[in-house]
C-alpha cells in the first residue's frame, strides 16, 4: 500500500523522468527478450563455449560503458543531450533484426556490439539529463524511478520470451523478430515525447575533458569511480545466471524466468531504496548491497538445484536495486552541473574495463574449474571491495 509520502514524491518527479523511464521500459522489453535467450542460443544453436559467451558478453557490456566516455563530454560541450540519447536508442533498435538473421557467431557478435554501442552513446547523456531536470532533493528517487521502470521492461521481456518459446517450440529467431517492435516504439516515444529545454550558457563552450576541466572533478567523485570499478569487478555478466539455471535442469523454454525473477526483485526495490538514499548515508547502503551480492554468489556456488538458483537470483536482483541507482546518484551529486556528462562517461569507462575483466575471468573459471568456483571468486572480490569501502569510511570519519 502506498503512503501519502510516496504519492507526493512521485507527483513531484518531472514528466521528463517518466518519459525516459518508459523509453527504458520499452527498450528493455526488446533487449531482454533477446538477452535472456542469447546465452542458450549461442551455446545450443551456434556451438559457442562458456569462454566465448563470457568474452562476447564482457566485450559487449564494456564497450557500452566505454563509449559513454565520449558521448558524455560531447553532451556537456553541446549543452544538449536529447540528440545523443535518440541516436543511441536508434542504433540499439536497428541492431535487433540482426540477431534474428545471424547465421553464426560473427554476425551475432556484430549485432551485440552495435546494440551496446547504442547503449553507450545514450547512457551518460541520459543519466546527466536525469540529474539536470530533477531537483537535488529528489535525485535519488528520480534515478530509482527510472531504474524501476527499466526493471519492469526487464521483467516483461523474458516473460514474453518464455511464452513465445513455449508457443513456437523453442524458435529463437521468431522471438528475436518480435523483439524489434518495442525497440522501435521506444525510439518513437523518445523523439516525440521528450522536450529538452534550451541550454543556458553564461560561458563559451570549452573542451570538457581538458586538464583544467578534469581537475574540477572532486576527490569525492574519484572515490565513487574507484568504488564503482571494484563493484563491477565483483559483479560479472548476468549471462552466467542463465547458464547456472540451465545447469540445474530447468527446461530451456523456462530458463528466461530467472531473469524475470531478478528483474521483478530489482523493480520492487529500486524506487524505495532510491528514496531512502535521499535520506541515508550512501556508504552504508553500498555496504549493504555488497553483503547481499556476497550472499547471492555463495548461494549460487553451493548448488545448482532450482531452489538455490531462485534464491541466488533473487538476492542478485536485490543487490542491483540497492546499488545501481545509488551509484548514479553519487556520481551526479559529486560532479559540477556542466561536467555531469563527462563525469558519467569517465565513471562508466572505468566500470567498462572492470566489466570486461570480470566476465572474461568468469568465463575462464567456468570452463576450467566449473560454476561453483566462478561464484566463489565473485564473492571473494565482493569481500575485498567491502573491506576497502569500510576502511575508507573509517578514514573519512577519523579525518572529520
Amino acid at each position: 500500500m502506498q503512503t501519502d509520502g510516496t504519492r507526493s514524491s512521485l507527483s513531484q518527479i518531472p514528466t521528463g523522468i517518466w518519459i525516459l523511464g518508459f523509453v527504458s521500459l520499452l527498450m528493455d522489453v526488446s533487449s531482454e527478450m533477446i538477452h535472456s535467450l542469447l546465452p542458450m542460443f549461442m551455446v545450443t544453436a551456434l556451438g559457442a563455449s562458456a569462454l566465448e559467451v563470457g568474452l562476447i558478453e564482457g566485450l559487449a557490456e564494456s564497450i557500452a560503458l566505454i563509449v559513454r566516455v565520449f558521448s558524455g563530454p560531447l553532451s556537456d560541450y553541446l549543452g544538449r543531450r536529447k540528440g545523443l540519447v535518440v541516436l543511441g536508442y536508434s542504433l540499439a533498435a536497428v541492431s535487433k533484426p540482426m540477431f534474428a538473421i545471424a547465421p553464426g557467431i560473427g554476425t551475432l557478435f556484430s549485432a551485440r556490439m552495435l546494440d551496446r554501442i547504442g547503449k553507450g552513446i545514450r547512457g551518460a547523456p541520459r543519466d546527466a539529463l536525469v540529474a539536470d531536470i530533477t531537483p537535488s532533493l529528489l535525485r535519488g528517487a528520480a534515478f530509482g524511478l527510472r531504474q524501476s521502470l527499466d526493471a519492469v521492461g526487464a521483467f516483461f521481456g523474458p516473460l514474453l520470451a518464455v511464452a513465445l518459446m513455449l508457443l513456437w517450440a523453442n524458435d529463437f529467431r521468431a522471438v528475436f523478430w518480435v523483439a524489434t517492435i518495442p525497440a522501435f516504439a521506444a525510439v518513437g516515444l523518445l523523439v516525440f515525447g521528450l522536450h529538452e529545454s534550451a541550454p543556458c550558457r553564461d560561458n563559451p563552450r570549452s573542451n570538457p575533458i581538458r586538464r583544467e576541466s578534469l581537475l574540477r572533478l572532486s576527490q569525492s567523485y574519484w572515490w565513487v569511480v574507484a568504488v564503482g570499478a571494484l563493484f563491477t569487478l565483483a559483479r560479472f555478466s548476468e549471462a552466467f545466471l542463465v547458464l547456472r539455471a540451465l545447469q540445474g535442469g530447468i527446461p530451456v523454454a523456462l530458463v528466461p524466468l530467472v531473469m524475470v525473477l531478478m528483474s521483478l526483485i530489482y523493480f520492487l526495490s529500486a524506487y524505495p531504496i532510491g528514496r531512502l538514499s535521499d535520506r541515508m548515508n550512501h556508504s552504508k547502503l553500498l555496504a549493504i548491497g555488497l553483503v547481499v551480492l556476497i550472499a547471492a554468489d555463495l548461494v549460487l556456488a553451493l548448488n545448482d538445484h532450482w531452489l538455490f538458483v531462485v534464491l541466488g537470483v533473487s538476492l542478485w536482483g536485490l543487490h542491483l536495486g540497492i546499488t545501481q541507482g545509488l551509484l548514479a546518484t553519487m556520481v551526479a551529486n559529486t560532479a559540477h552541473a556542466d561536467l555531469r556528462g563527462t563525469a558519467f562517461g569517465l565513471f562508466n569507462l572505468t566500470c567498462g574495463v572492470a566489466m570486461l575483466l570480470a566476465s572474461v575471468i568468469a568465463g575462464l573459471l567456468w570452463d576450467r574449474f566449473g560454476a561453483s568456483v566462478t561464484f566463489y571468486v565473485g564473492a571473494g572480490f565482493c569481500v575485498m571491495t567491502l573491506i576497502g569501502l569500510i576502511g575508507n569510511s573509517a578514514r573519512l570519519k577519523a579525518e572529520a
